[in-house]
């Protein structure tokens, strides 16, 4: 590995018998403009999912509050300018639509895909792409890793879960097609330990990719378009494609776009590889603008420690870790499986998490959904309070990341897919304006629109969305 590459030797990472040379921070940094000498760090992209809704009464202000914001706000409060509130978003593809019960199923298969969870405990299961695999078809070729997928509860792939509905759509956020879930890690040194052997064996490359303009996020409707790639060489055979994909079979069709998407995956990595040996000589010696805080120490046990808040720091920090090095960018986190049934006696509540969101006004039922509410947010909070505290460049950790929270539930006693609980930290490289209450009109695929084109990624559409969320900026 050339030095150019390489952190002073004086910051290494220790692990288990192991200490690992770190790359320069943002090494990769797509937000490189080297013909005009620009360089603007890469947007972090992370997707955090609680499970059976909130105490909307805790959740929102009300009157007579004594406390600056609502209580499950609250651990929040040393970074509230640093995170926005949005209101009224909704997911449709959550509700029945006509398949019935089975709520906590599509919680969770919706939550970052937008798309109606077919109905079935068998193995023909389809959902939809998710938000953060469809980002890193795009901006996947400048990591060692292209996505992480973290998590509280273990989950099974297969069976009955939920009404009917595989165990697979409970158990995962993150879909790679609409037939394949991405599996989450939920040990903490297992994590730690891919996160090393995927460096170990991926080159890290500097690279340009496109160019995020935070002031095309100014107007109001955020139509910005970030820079393509290069012209594909795909494009010089895309009519003689389309004609064959019409002259095939439904299986056939899948087969060739499949074909086609991983040959423009590997020609994109070629592009990059080349363009970095292009570049490298030139930006040796190159230095970039603004500090960076040493990547953070972290050594995980060997097992994972019992206690949830203790296991979930761990993996808060590993997020930390792996957006501090530029392993990845983007990261999908589930702090309990849909229609999780964890218990928190540590908090004084009794009763699974699932048991008491059905709390039909039970006063009791509905403390102990806040103060489970509240201690999810501490975690985030946590996680937020550690990322805007590292120097990244022109700016912090957290100013150049996009952080959502959130769930597809609004309230898990009426199992309701609208007005759902919504926190979007960090600012997205100063293309979002924190520090304030969003109420906003449109659904949950609006603002994942609005967040990827941020990341470099603009779509047209995504789920069941056309158009990007309005008042973010």
């Amino acid at each position: 590995m050339r030095k150019n590459w390489l952190i002073p030797r004086r910051t290494m990472l220790k692990g288990v018998g192991v200490a690992m040379a770190l790359p320069l921070l943002d090494a990769m940094g797509w937000g490189e403009d080297p013909k005009k000498g620009e360089y603007r760090s890469p947007i972090r992209l992370a997707f955090f999912m609680i499970p059976n809704g909130v105490n909307q009464d805790e959740w929102k202000p009300k009157a007579g509050m004594t406390t600056p914001y609502p209580r499950i706000h609250m651990p929040l409060a040393p970074v509230m300018n640093d995170v926005l509130v949005i209101n009224n978003l909704r997911h449709d593809k959550a509700r029945g639509n006509g398949d019935g019960a089975g709520d906590h199923a599509r919680e969770t298969g919706t939550f970052l895909t937008g798309k109606q969870c077919r109905k079935t405990s068998g193995g023909d299961i389809q959902a939809g792409v998710s938000i953060d695999q469809q980002v890193a078809q795009t901006i996947g070729v400048y990591t060692s890793l292209p996505t992480l997928e973290l998590g509280m509860e273990a989950g099974g792939q297969a069976g009955n879960c939920d009404s009917g509905y595989s165990c697979a759509y409970s158990s995962n956020i993150s879909w790679r097609t609409p037939t394949s879930p991405m599996a989450k890690e939920v040990n903490p040194k297992a994590v730690f330990d891919r996160m090393f052997a995927a460096r170990k064996t991926a080159r890290p490359k500097r690279q340009t990719g496109p160019l995020v303009d935070p002031s095309k996020f100014a107007s109001k409707d955020g139509d910005a378009q970030a820079p393509s790639l290069e012209q594909s060489v795909l494009d010089e055979i895309l009519e003689d494609a389309k004609s064959l994909h019409q002259s095939v079979g439904v299986n056939d069709q899948h087969k060739l776009d499949e074909f086609l998407d991983s040959v423009r995956a590997l020609e994109k990595r070629i592009e990059h590889a080349e363009r970095n040996a292009l570049e490298a000589a030139k930006q040796a010696n190159d230095k970039k603008p603004g500090t960076y805080s040493p990547v953070i120490a972290l050594n995980p046990p060997a097992s994972a420690p019992s206690l949830y808040a203790e296991r979930a720091k761990l993996m808060l920090d590993l997020i930390v870790l792996t957006f501090q090095s530029d392993t990845t960018r983007i990261v999908s986190f589930m702090f309990g499986n849909g229609g999780s049934g964890h218990s928190y006696p540590e908090l004084g509540v009794m009763g699974g998490h699932h048991e008491i969101s059905h709390h039909g006004k039970d006063p009791v039922k509905l403390e102990g959904i806040a103060k489970i509410n509240v201690h999810h947010v501490e975690l985030f909070s946590y996680l937020v309070q550690k990322m805007k505290s590292l120097s990244d460049g022109k700016g912090s950790l957290l100013d150049h990341s996009m952080m959502m929270y959130g769930s597809a539930i609004g309230d898990g006693d009426r199992h309701n897919h609208d007005d759902l609980p919504v926190l979007l930290a960090g600012n997205g490289g100063g293309t979002i304006k924190t520090g304030r209450t969003l109420n906003a009109t449109g659904n949950m695929c609006d603002l994942f629109l609005a967040m990827s084109a941020r990341a470099g990624c603009p779509l047209d559409s995504f789920g069941d969305s056309t158009k990007m969320l309005e008042g973010l900026s």
